[in-house]
């Protein structure tokens, strides 16, 4: 009897221990709206989406004491009902819940859970959404350009490596200091196409930054080169020590065109929708970017 006894404890400890090992996905329902689509399904027991984040937090964090590690993804309800029609599931079944969310694990947005707030959480979730419906949006515009019909190039991947060596350009000339970018490019959507980029400077000068980040930040710039559409980029410079520095760029054909300070000061200054002015910040530099050098095509490259 003994030993049975001791058979069954170390079996839970070695399921315990593999409790552990076991990486999991939360499907997270982030606002009151998606809260309220999932609600017409009667295995779907939440009534009050507020407790239903606190719910999550405590889950969250009571796997996170274990030693889980836990991703959280977006459950969006919309594609939930298209996933269970394709599949031939039924809807209104946790099972069919939980393979969803299995499949965002894989091809959705995620954020891993760091013991990071709720309030923290929810923001960055969205972000990663955006960012990758951004980066699908603008990689599928950038595949339907085609081929020159001059030279039989790839446009959209010739406007891909254009912008990488922009940014490049950008990010070698600037001056020390954390630097945030953002690109703005009109009329390919209803809204403005926006991507930014946080790049951080190591002790040698190098510079960091996700590799996600940049790979749609370099699409929005490349497809706003490639359709030669209005948009523009700017700078912030936060250096070790001084003011910060703003510079900006508007995409003229086929590349960047400086601002002037005045320009920056401009468009800085200006409400985006009302057109109204607005308070200038402190400790704050408006300037012309640095040089990018001589950065003119190649003969034969004037897409």
């Amino acid at each position: 009897m003994a030993h049975t006894d001791q058979t069954g404890r170390t079996g839970r400890t070695m399921r315990r221990v593999l409790r552990r090992e076991i990486a999991g996905t939360i499907g997270l329902l982030t606002d009151e709206h998606d809260f309220r689509a999932m609600r017409r399904y009667r295995s779907f027991t939440f009534h009050d989406h507020a407790a239903y984040l606190r719910q999550v937090e405590a889950l969250l964090r009571a796997r996170a004491a274990q030693g889980t590690h836990t991703t959280v993804a977006l459950f969006d309800p919309e594609e939930y009902a298209a996933f269970c029609t394709a599949a031939g599931l039924e809807a209104d079944a946790p099972a069919s819940r939980a393979r969803f969310t299995a499949e965002l694990a894989t091809h959705g947005p995620t954020v891993p859970y760091e013991g990071q707030a709720l309030t923290d959480l929810l923001p960055a979730l969205v972000d990663e959404a955006v960012r990758q419906a951004t980066w699908e949006y603008t990689s599928s515009q950038l595949a339907r350009l085609g081929n020159c019909a001059t030279c039989g190039e790839d446009l959209g991947r010739a406007a891909f490596t254009r912008a990488s060596r922009l940014l490049g350009r950008i990010l070698d000339t600037a001056p020390p200091g954390s630097r945030h970018l953002v690109c703005s490019v009109f009329g390919h959507s209803e809204e403005t196409l926006v991507s930014a980029l946080v790049v951080d400077q190591e002790t040698d000068g190098t510079p960091h930054f996700d590799e996600a980040e940049a790979l749609e930040f370099t699409s929005v710039l490349a497809l706003g080169l490639a359709t030669h559409g209005p948009g523009g980029l700017v700078m912030r410079v936060s250096p070790p020590d001084g003011p910060d520095r703003i510079h900006g760029w508007r995409l003229r054909g086929y590349g960047l065109q400086p601002l002037t300070a005045a320009e920056v000061f401009d468009a800085y200054c200006t409400d985006v929708e009302s057109g109204d002015l607005v308070s200038p910040e402190s400790n704050v530099d408006y300037c012309a970017p640095p040089d990018l050098g001589d950065d003119r095509l190649p003969p034969g490259h004037h897409h």
